[in-house]
């Protein structure tokens, strides 16, 4: 018997099959080419499918020009997309999945860099994701953007999608309709809430219409409750009762967050899971036609499983944790959710890259993004299986070594420390970050499943690497602190003045609980990111009286692409850490730093027992540049200290070359 029978179990929506309750829902993957659907974005979901996901939702495709809201948003209002879109939707039917396709308007928060055309709005409110104010529509204007709507639902259709998910969440253009702080209209547009919604209902009843009966209807709505303007759960159930009774909407998925709530959107491992379950149970007590689906931090089957079983939705949305593993819906109908590559809930190449307007990744997964170059997510055997030793256990040698040995080559790995992971295990021990743990003991797993050799406690030195009988030799021997305490933004000064007083660490020698520091430290943070902020957390959590000093205008700079400093910040400042930006380290006294100001170049001291020096790293690379008779490579920080990513990439990148 299965341990996830209801998320398991299949479900009927208009007249289709879905053969599980997962859904990978809709996302900006920002993969067009020039807003045509190509090969990235095809592979991409296709494998999704492959994965055994029940229905897809793709990326959103805004239906008129001043909804254009990332560059990699595809082509409105243009037919071209169609037989793209074709190939796309032909091959995930093909592969068992329903597809369909989210319309979207984002209303008065658009973004005037993309559309170069006002941002539409209800009443001309200002956009929260730009600087830019709104243009209040006028009557024509507003059927102008219900006649593109209804022209999206039919191009959807024509493109082979089986239904559409009209788009209503986060403040987007149908919520600010619904939200009387932002619909300020006093026609048939505003006003009661039956006016509010006309927008809406017009809209879903065009679509139904035109499209047909058996074409699926989706609605996507969110939960926002961090500020009392925006529509409450009692709002909400209100608006949905009303679509709902038409008969016309099929499905309503909910997230959680908005615009003026964003690390909500998308949250990162600062939040706690199955966030919009409270009112997806709320609404499930209500509807009568529609089935009800719960996003935001749905991370595993087990949280699915949960939520289903418990009647809070009928379906899941597993969006990032199908990122990281495409095939997360098949092995968990295999009995092997266990082998699933769990999210970590870090956003940093999917958020992070979307954020900066790239097409997004995964740091887990290096394939994301690259499927149609690599083969999807899955692994051809090597024509010739080579033995090969990977010396070093971060991220790189660690997807370097399973790789590898997924491709049938055999496989050593050793490790100087007792445990896997390098400096990455160190960051899951940061607070709120366990999820890289749970990595750390996947790989353990698969190592076992795949047979590779692991020696921890083993330090090989040239001449044994040199004897060793492995044909190949991949050296991922990662990154050290930098010892001098060098700052970026004190050029001059060759290392730390006053280094020779002692009392100073690495953020790596604070989480392993090798530093003696004192009651009240100072962190510098020149990266600013975890490798800092999670270290000043992680003290201000210990009880230490916590400084974190910034070159940067803002604490967390760095991490702001994931949508996680904001909450990171708020964390730390209620455990009473004192944050000090745009100022560098003058010198350390041994008992006190003085710190000076980037801007004014004024000093000030600040007594504390430790510093810690969260800098840039050294590469580690102690061996010759090759070694005889074997073919040497080298990946991840031993080239150039990065971020885990780009370690990870590696390491995958060099397997599927061997």
């Amino acid at each position: 018997m299965t341990s996830h029978p209801r998320l398991l179990s299949p479900l009927q929506l208009r007249g289709q099959t879905l053969r599980n309750r997962i859904v990978f829902g809709a996302h900006t993957n920002n993969m067009s080419d020039l807003g045509i659907p190509g090969p990235r974005m095809e592979n991409y979901f296709v494998e999704r499918a492959l994965g055994g996901a029940a229905m897809i939702v793709t990326e959103p495709v805004p239906v008129h020009r001043t909804g254009v809201l990332t560059r990699g948003n595809l082509l409105h209002s243009s037919d071209e997309i169609i037989p793209h879109f074709q190939r796309i939707t032909d091959k995930v039917k093909e592969a068992g999945a329903v597809i369909c396709q989210q319309l979207y308007h984002v209303g008065a928060h658009g973004d005037s860099d993309l559309s170069f055309a006002p941002h539409w709005s209800p009443s001309g409110a200002p956009s929260y994701h730009d600087s830019d104010g709104s243009h209040r529509m006028t009557e024509s204007e507003i059927q102008e953007l219900l006649d593109a709507h209804l022209a999206a639902a039919i191009r959807a259709k024509k493109s082979g999608f089986q239904g559409v998910e009209v788009w209503a969440a986060y403040h987007s253009l149908l919520d600010q309709f619904w939200t009387p702080w932002s619909n300020t209209r006093d026609d048939k547009w505003g006003g009661s809430l039956e006016n509010r919604t006309r927008f809406s209902r017009t809209l879903i009843e065009n679509i139904r219409r035109a499209c047909g009966e058996d074409f699926i209807v989706g609605l996507a709505i969110s939960y926002s409750p961090g500020y009392s303007v925006t529509l409450s759960a009692e709002n909400l159930c209100e608006i949905i009762d009303l679509h709902d009774t038409t008969g016309h909407i099929d499905y309503v998925t909910c997230g959680y967050g908005s615009y003026l709530e964003f690390d909500g959107i998308i949250p990162a491992f600062t939040h706690a899971e199955k966030l919009s379950t409270p009112l997806t149970a709320q609404l499930k007590s209500i509807v009568k036609h529609a089935v009800i689906t719960s996003e935001a931090s749905v991370r595993t089957p087990e949280n699915a499983e949960t939520i289903l079983s418990s009647g809070e939705a009928d379906l899941v949305s597993i969006v990032r944790g199908q990122i990281a593993d495409p095939h997360l819906a098949r092995k968990t109908t295999e009995g092997r959710a266990e082998d699933i590559r769990g999210c970590i809930s870090c956003n940093q190449m999917c958020w992070g890259r979307r954020s900066r307007d790239y097409w997004i990744s995964c740091l887990i997964n290096p394939s994301v993004g690259r499927e149609w170059e690599w083969g999807g997510d899955r692994f051809t055997k090597a024509e010739v299986a080579k033995s090969v030793l990977v010396v070093g256990a971060g991220p790189a040698g660690l997807e370097a070594a399973r790789a590898a040995a997924e491709r049938g080559h055999r496989v050593e790995i050793v490790e100087a420390l007792p445990v896997i992971g390098g400096q990455f295990r160190l960051a899951g021990m940061q607070p709120r970050r366990a999820q890289i743990l749970d990595l750390m003991e996947w790989y353990e797993r698969q190592f076992a499943k795949l047979g590779v050799t692991v020696r921890l406690n083993t330090f090989l030195d040239d001449d044994e690497i040199a004897a060793h009988p492995a044909e190949v030799v991949v050296l991922a021997t990662g990154s050290l602190p930098d010892e001098t305490g060098f700052q970026r933004w004190l050029p001059h000064e060759p290392a730390l003045p006053g280094l020779e007083a002692g009392g100073v660490w690495a953020p790596e020698q604070v989480m392993r609980r090798e530093a003696r520091l004192g009651d009240s430290v100072v962190v510098y943070d020149e990266g600013s990111n975890w490798r800092g902020v999670g270290t000043a957390w992680a003290l201000a959590e210990q009880g230490k009286k916590v400084t974190i000093v910034t070159p940067e205008a803002f604490v967390g700079k760095e991490i702001a692409r994931t949508a996680a400093d904001g909450m990171a910040r708020s964390r730390m400042a209620k455990l009473g850490v004192k944050m000090l930006t745009e100022h560098c380290i003058a010198r350390w006294h041994g008992n006190g730093v003085t710190v000076r100001s980037l801007l004014t170049g004024e000093e000030e001291t600040i007594a504390a027992s430790a510093l810690v020096m969260a800098t840039t790293n050294r590469a580690f690379d102690p061996f010759p540049e090759s070694f005889a008779d074997k073919a040497t490579h080298r990946i991840g920080d031993c080239t150039a200290p990065r971020l885990a990513a780009y370690a990870f990439h590696e390491g995958r990148k060099l397997a599927l070359s061997l």
